[in-house]
């Protein structure tokens, strides 16, 4: 599955097209390298999505969608969400 269709179908972000602007803008990491918005995932791979303050890396756990509940897909591996006062997140 494509890097911004996991991202929106997951819950991760809202909308398709914010999951490629993030990763346009080179915020989203797919183990370890900068990814693309077309970057096909696979299960157990780490993502790791920095939103505002919040930087979030999650492992894939599935690449299918099970409704109702999208979080079935991916478990928190880690999330930080940044000091105020900081003023952007360091990714890598």
């Amino acid at each position: 599955m494509r890097l911004d269709k996991f991202l929106k179908v997951s819950g991760l972000v809202r909308r398709r097209t914010v999951a490629r602007e993030v990763a346009d803008r080179g915020r989203v990491l797919v183990n370890g390298r900068v990814a693309k918005p077309a970057t096909t995932l696979r299960v157990g791979d780490l993502i790791v999505l920095a939103l505002g303050r919040r930087q979030l890396e999650v492992e894939v756990l599935s690449l299918r969608p099970v409704a109702p509940d999208p979080r079935t897909l991916y478990r928190v591996v880690r999330e930080i969400r940044a000091d105020p006062q900081h003023t952007g997140l360091q990714l890598g």
